[in-house]
């Protein structure tokens, strides 16, 4: 027996848009090769590896220098980025900092990964998440500042010269993260 559906109610019906698939990551030794390249063309190009932190504290500190900046004529550690006329802003890392998050969101958007989500564990608030990755960001800021580098500026760059202080760092932190993951583990699981 045959239906007919009359086009009014056709019409009527909202059309969903298609979501997404996300295309699958690139394989992780490729990925490796490719950072790889891309480290040695900064070092090569520029004279300077790679690094995160020293950007991001920039970016900071333009903001510490409008708020307060007589706290940064004082600091030491601050005057040699912002003391005085300079400007915090005139430094290679910190175009690598916003190109780096700008073409991580370039990536994801192209790669249909761009969502708003909190990725928890089945036993873990929303809100307890956020608390914890709020935590683990200002300890991790914090030690990337007291080490003079993050894990791009330290274990990749530092690394890639055979720095001993680099190799300290990055065998302090996995030691560190192993340690610490036997007491946040409940989170994820």
């Amino acid at each position: 027996m045959a239906t007919f559906t009359s086009a009014k109610k056709v019409n009527a019906t909202p059309t969903t848009k298609a979501a997404r698939v996300a295309r699958p990551y690139l394989h992780p030794y490729a990925a490796g090769i490719l950072l790889g390249l891309v480290l040695f063309a900064a070092f090569f190009f520029t004279g300077n590896g790679l690094g995160a932190s020293g950007g991001m504290n920039r970016l900071l500190v333009v903001f510490e220098d409008a708020l307060f900046p007589a706290h940064i004529d004082r600091t030491p550690y601050l005057i040699s980025m912002a003391g005085g006329d300079r400007n915090p802003l005139e430094s290679w890392v910190v175009f690598v900092t916003i190109g780096t998050i700008a073409g991580g969101f370039v990536s994801g958007w192209l790669n249909g990964r761009v969502k708003l989500e909190t990725i928890k564990g089945p036993h873990t608030s929303t809100r307890t998440r956020w608390i914890m990755a709020f935590i683990g960001g200002a300890l991790m800021g914090y030690g990337a500042r007291l080490a003079r580098g993050c894990t791009s500026g330290q274990a990749l760059s530092g690394g890639a010269v055979l720095s001993a202080g680099s190799w300290a760092f990055m065998f302090a932190v996995f030691g560190g993260a192993y340690m610490l993951a036997y007491f946040v583990r409940k989170l994820w699981n």
